[in-house]
Order: structure tokens, then C-alpha cells, then sequence
């Protein structure tokens, strides 16, 4: 029996960026999944870059990692939570990647001395790429980064248009995402810029088959109609993508206006009813958390641009399905924590006051390290949950190092290569390195957990697997002096070399690990050491309530016996008169 042709369904985005190409393909993806067929999803950025590790965070967002070791767009950490396979390099590429290898062929002579050009080689390269990674999977969905009308998308738009004559009209769709902006002062809906929109699409040879509009409110179905007849596609085929309060209930924002179903159609995929059981469950717990809300303060330097902590920020999320509560996140700029640290008319007690557990997220360079050491002893004195997460750990460490173990001057070679005490230093393998970019520790690697430590209780086995991104780790040189001092090494590299997780015993819960657990979360199936965290964090909330409810009844008691007394002297004063 011949197996059937793989399918491929690719999304632009038009008028303006950020519009949510991702999440809507993620959200497509999931839909599909639900339906019983092997989807995957590839994003097509055309910016030179080779791939966005060393890009700055402000510019692009977080970097997620795969377990193969690429560094690729946050995008990819929307695929991973809402499929249910994980990505790898291949599912990422870029403008830089692509003209790069073409440049190597036509070193190597691949192109026989002839003339090397976009067209055919660039698109060829491209098309080459999306068709190696669709093998195998039923669907395989194209996002194609940036917006239609950017000079450098057209070599990929060049080459999706040409998917469809090289598979056949039958195996290729076209999504176009557009902005359909609501004019308060007019109370009105404005559907000429994706009218322009898709005209600049149809300009390089590409209809879409359907047209999917943001919108802050919910579009009408004359201004729905209005789009089909004016863009040439069908009326059933615009489908509407209002803003939602949690991404998560995108998939189900969707198949309501029945985005699935049409994609089926125009495919003629044939495929059972979708199960979205698990998807309504996260909506339930979205609407009515049964215990309520907790607030996890993070301190980075990132704190402007969330986008920067995207998966942990969603990781966090997961944690709070698992627990059935609302966590919500307050950023805390580490610069204004230092600041914080040295005015006497502050404190830190109350900066953290409305908060039920503290994180240090992963990061570079030394620009308000200090603050995340001064929130970090402040968490471990006051016994409020402590997550450190990559440099998160390493700031633990160095916090500990002087604190605890008369380190006074300990530090990192990262923010001190003269230091004299260097609890944290550069990776043996690290030390020679010229080029940045893809040379950091990348990639999943294996972890032996401490027998009857927190985390291997958390996790329930004695070695994991997790994903890494840093160069500098805890220096060996001061393990057995910080190991007196109290600090436990609960998690090593097979071979006892590299300190994965710190933890102490004497907390009631404070841990630091040297990898990204954040890439690994999902909403239907969370981290455990997420999970576990955002319990403790419930668990130092309700203690606090009970510590406050003990108080109240405590001063009630007083005022009442206060009361009492003043009453009898009253009484007493009375009698003596008469």
C-alpha cells in the first residue's frame, strides 16, 4: 500500500509583526493532533542571522533550545506545548542558513560552474529543507517569519509558491493572518489593510486559501464577508482570532469558527472528531482556579521585554494547571533591587510583600547581578520557595559562597576574571573559544540526582535528561568548603564533573539548576519541578493567611480583654460615686 502524500499548509502574516503567526500554527497543529494525525511545523526566518543565539534579547525574545542543541526562534517553544513531539534544528531556519549552505555548494563546485542566484538555487535550498523535514508526518506546517512586503521574504515566498506546482495543488494550502484593526472613535471595523494585504501576497503569485484575522474584537460577519468577496476566498473560510485572555484557549477560538474543519476540507483529509478534552480542562482551570492565585516574583534585567522569559513564564503557568490556581508573575528589575539594597529608607521586605516565592531566571553579563544576590539571600533568611534557573544557580552559589562559607569576596570569572575567589568560572571547553555563536554548552544532556534529595523526589527517578545554554559553571575547587558550609551538590553530570542542581536541606524550598527545565514544561504535561514549586509557593501563601488570621484573632482577643477591664473599672467608678 502506498503511503499517502505528506501535506503542507503554510501561514504568512500581514500588515503588521506579531500578530501570532506561532501560536496560531501551534494552535493548528494541536487541532490536528487532536484529530488523530502526525503533524510537525517549521519556521522560515528571513533575517541573515545564522540563528538567534547571539541575537539580544530586546531585539528578539527569548532563545529556545531543542534537544539536539539548536539555539532557534521562541516560536519553536510554541510548537513543543502544543504538539506533542519535540523540535530540532531542523525544524528552524534562517535567511543566513540558507545562503550559507549555497554559498558552500558553489564552493564545493555543486553547481557545475553555472551562474548561482536566488532563483533557482536559494528557493531550491529552501523547498530542499521543508521537504526532508515533512517526510514521515502527515502534515507538516510552514510559518514564514516577518511580513508580506519585507524585501527579504521574498526568496521564501518565491519558493512556497513553487510547493504547490512541485507536490500538487491538492497537497498545499495557504494561510494568511492578517491585522483588522477596530477604530474606537468610529466604532468601526477597517477591513482595507488586509485587503492590501492580500493583494501584496497575490503580487507574488500566492492566493490564500484562508484568511484568519486578528482582531481586539470580535469581527462581524458583514465585515467577515466583505474580506471574502473583496480577497477571492470563500465565506466560511475567514475565520476570526480575537484576543484571548490565555493562550491556551486559542485551539479551542479556532475550531469554534471552524478553522480545522475547513483546512480538512480543502485537503480533503479525512480524520475522526477532534478530542479537546484536555484543552477544555485548562480552560476550566483558567476560569475558576479552586485555589485561587499566587504570585511568584521573578527578578531579572530582562523585565521590559517578557517576551525574553517566554517559556518560563508559560512553565510557571503549567505548574499552576497542575496545582488548580492562577500564578501570576511580578518583574522585578535587578538594577532597581541594588538601588533597593543600599537606601535606608527602603527594604527589601517590602519590595517582596505581596509575593509567595522568588526566581532568578537564566541570563548574561553582570549589570544588576547584585540585586539577584540580595533577593536571593533574602528568600533563603526568610524561608520564602527559591527557584534559580541556569545563572539563577550560579548567583545561589556565589550568594552562599560569601554568606555562609566566609567567602566574602566570591564571585564569577564572567563578572571578574581577576577575582580571588572564583566560585563560578569558565568551562574548561569554553576557554578557547573564538567564534559566540552555537559554541556554548547546548542541548540535552544527563544528570545523576542524589538519592533522597528534593529533586530526586521530585522528579522520582535517579537520572534525568535536560537542556542546557551557558558557558561558566560552579568551580570544583570549592565544592568540599561550600559542601561543609551546608550547600548540597544534589545533582552532578554522570561523570561528577559539572554541578547540575543545588539545594538545603534546612529550607523549605530552595533550589537552583544549571539547565532550562522551562524548555520541557507543557500545559498538558508539566514540569515536575514546576510542579512542585508552584506547591510551595501555595503552601508559603496559606501559611502566611494562617500567620495573619493568628494575628487578627490575637489582637481581637486583646481589644475584647481590653474591653472587659475598662468596662469593670467603669462599673467600679459608678459604684463609688453613688
Amino acid at each position: 500500500m502506498q503511503a499517502r502524500p505528506t501535506k503542507y499548509i503554510f501561514v504568512t502574516g500581514g500588515v503588521v509583526s506579531s500578530l501570532g503567526k506561532g501560536l496560531t500554527c501551534a494552535s493548528l497543529g494541536a487541532l490536528l493532533e487532536s484529530r488523530g494525525l502526525r503533524v510537525t511545523i517549521c519556521k522560515l526566518d528571513p533575517y541573515l542571522n545564522v540563528d538567534p543565539g547571539t541575537m539580544s534579547p530586546f531585539q528578539h525574545g527569548e532563545v529556545f533550545v531543542t534537544d539536539d542543541g539548536a539555539e532557534t526562534d521562541l516560536d519553536l517553544g510554541h510548537y513543543e506545548r502544543f504538539l506533542s513531539g519535540n523540535m530540532s534544528k531542523a525544524n528552524n531556519f534562517t535567511a543566513g542558513q540558507v545562503y550559507e549552505t549555497v554559498i558552500k555548494n558553489e564552493r564545493k563546485g555543486d553547481y557545475l560552474g553555472g551562474t548561482v542566484q536566488v532563483i533557482p538555487h536559494v528557493t531550491d535550498e529552501i523547498k530542499k529543507r521543508i521537504i526532508e523535514l515533512g517526510k514521515n508526518f502527515d502534515i507538516c506546517i510552514g510559518e514564514i517569519g516577518g511580513t508580506v512586503g519585507d524585501i527579504e521574504g521574498l526568496p521564501f515566498l518565491e519558493a512556497i509558491r513553487q510547493f504547490r506546482s512541485d507536490v500538487g495543488r491538492e497537497n498545499v494550502l495557504y494561510v494568511h493572518l492578517t491585522l483588522v484593526p477596530y477604530l474606537k472613535a468610529a466604532s468601526e471595523i477597517k477591513t482595507k489593510p488586509t485587503q492590501h494585504s492580500v493583494k501584496e501576497l497575490t503580487n507574488v503569485g500566492i492566493q490564500p486559501d484562508l484568511i484568519v484575522l486578528r482582531s481586539e474584537v470580535d469581527v462581524d460577519k458583514k465585515s467577515k464577508d466583505k474580506i471574502a468577496s473583496f480577497c477571492n476566498v470563500d465565506m466560511d473560510c475567514v475565520i476570526t482570532a480575537p484576543d484571548v485572555g490565555n493562550i491556551y484557549e486559542l485551539p479551542l477560538v479556532l475550531h469554534k469558527d471552524g478553522f480545522d474543519n475547513r483546512i480538512c476540507e480543502k485537503l480533503n483529509i479525512w480524520t475522526g472528531r477532534p478530542d479537546l478534552k484536555p484543552w477544555e480542562n485548562i480552560r476550566s482551570v483558567l476560569e475558576s482556579p479552586t485555589n485561587g492565585h499566587i504570585t511568584i516574583g521573578m527578578v531579572g534585567k530582562y523585565v521590559d521585554l517578557t517576551e525574553s522569559y517566554k517559556s518560563l513564564n508559560e512553565a510557571l503557568q503549567h505548574g499552576g494547571f497542575k496545582n488548580a490556581c492562577k500564578v501570576d508573575i511580578k518583574y522585578f528589575d535587578s538594577e532597581e533591587i541594588e538601588k533597593i539594597k543600599i537606601d535606608k529608607n527602603k527594604s527589601l521586605s517590602e519590595t517582596f510583600s505581596g509575593v509567595d516565592a522568588i526566581l532568578i531566571p537564566g541570563g548574561f553579563g553582570k549589570r544588576g547581578s547584585e540585586g539577584k544576590i540580595a533577593s536571593i539571600n533574602y528568600a533563603r533568611k526568610n524561608g520564602i520557595p527559591f527557584l534559580g534557573i541556569c545563572l539563577g544557580l550560579q548567583m545561589a552559589v556565589i550568594e552562599y559562597a560569601r554568606n555562609e562559607a566566609d567567602l566574602v569576596d566570591a564571585s564569577s570569572t564572567e563578572f571578574d576574571k581577576l577575582s580571588k575567589n572564583p566560585v563560578i568560572h569558565l568551562m574548561e571547553d569554553q576557554k578557547d573559544v573564538d567564534n559566540l555563536g552555537g559554541t556554548m554548552r547546548l542541548g540535552k544532556y544527563p544528570c545523576v540526582l542524589k538519592a533522597g534529595s528534593k529533586v530526586g523526589i521530585i522528579y522520582g527517578k535517579s537520572q534525568i535528561s535536560e537542556r542546557h545554554r551557558h558557558r561558566w559553571e560552579v568551580n570544583n575547587s570549592y565544592r568540599e568548603i561550600l559542601s561543609k558550609a551546608g550547600l548540597v551538590f544534589s545533582g552532578t553530570s554522570p561523570d561528577d564533573h559539572l554541578v547540575e542542581v543545588i539545594e538545603l536541606i534546612d529550607h523549605p524550598w530552595f533550589v537552583g539548576v544549571q539547565y532550562h527545565p522551562e524548555f520541557q514544561s507543557r500545559p498538558l504535561n508539566p514540569h515536575p519541578l514546576f510542579v512542585s514549586y508552584i506547591k510551595a509557593a501555595l503552601d508559603f501563601r496559606n501559611s502566611k493567611k494562617s500567620v495573619q488570621k493568628d494575628s487578627i484573632v490575637k489582637q481581637e482577643r486583646t481589644e475584647l480583654k481590653d474591653e472587659i477591664i475598662n468596662n469593670s473599672k467603669i462599673v467600679g467608678l459608678a459604684s463609688s460615686i453613688n
